[in-house]
């Protein structure tokens, strides 16, 4: 029986394969999952612009929904790096990759699914829809994240990631489509309630604001905020939660005789 370690590095193999042989389908696969992210997205902040006057029901209405584009990656077959942080280290920690090799694929899908959710994200705040009640939510949201505390924001970063990976392993282990479905839209809901950081979101959630907001905003801090839910998104799925389960699963040393 094949170990989880062993079907995590072919899994991350493939990935690799893929983006050496063929790297604009990768990016287009990279690209696919930022846009299923922006439905999720549109989907969950117009209802937390509908509900804003209710902000429990709001949040936990946005929290509910978001998982919809995790779940659309993971049936769909499309790229996202938060999820690549996790599988794509196992053959590196398995010795059979080296860092450098997984760089220039990291970079590409985080390019492609920043320039997905962005686009999408744009062509929704652009076409106009709900934008009565989106300036204001978006403001609010704005000025929320734009005011952070450096290490509390990498630790949120870091925790978000550690839950997105768990949600990608399942998505992996868990074979029946009803129970994967299930697991997946909890466990997005578990970081998207406490606001945690994910950096593909942000990437859209800050085209929506930029697109809407305009110079209405001091944009100075995005760049910082960005590199640092980054930062904490690769520590969460590829140290976080890759380490203890490639120790879990890792085939035992065999004992000299």
């Amino acid at each position: 029986m094949i170990s989880d370690v062993d079907m995590l590095c072919k899994l991350g193999k493939i990935k690799y394969q893929l983006m050496k042989t063929d790297p604009l389908r990768f990016f287009v696969r990279a690209f696919m999952a930022g846009a299923y992210l922006g439905l999720a997205a549109i989907l969950s902040y117009t209802l937390g612009a509908l509900l804003s006057d209710h902000s429990v029901v709001g949040k936990i209405a946005v929290a509910g929904t978001f998982g919809i584009g995790l779940v659309a990656i993971i049936y769909l077959g499309a790229e996202l790096f938060t999820g690549n942080c996790f599988v794509t280290i196992m053959p590196v920690l398995k010795k059979e990759l080296k860092v450098r090799d997984i760089l220039p694929m990291w970079i590409t899908c985080y390019i492609g699914n920043m320039v997905g959710i962005a686009f999408i994200c744009f062509l929704f705040i652009k076409g106009g829809s709900q934008e009565a009640i989106m300036t204001p939510y978006l403001k609010g949201i704005m000025e929320a994240k734009l005011h952070f505390n450096a290490v509390e924001l990498l630790i949120r970063g870091i925790l978000c990631n550690f839950i997105v990976c768990v949600a990608a392993y399942s998505g992996v282990k868990v074979k029946d489509d009803t129970a994967k479905l299930i697991i997946v839209m909890i466990l997005v809901m578990t970081f998207v309630l406490p606001g945690f950081e994910h950096c593909v979101a942000n990437g859209g959630i800050f085209a929506m604001g930029m697109t809407q907001l305009g110079n209405t905003v001091d944009w100075s801090l995005m760049p910082l905020h960005m590199l640092l839910s980054t930062i904490g998104n690769i520590i969460g799925g590829s140290v976080l939660l890759a380490v203890p389960v490639y120790m879990m699963f890792k085939a035992p040393k065999e004992k000299n005789m």
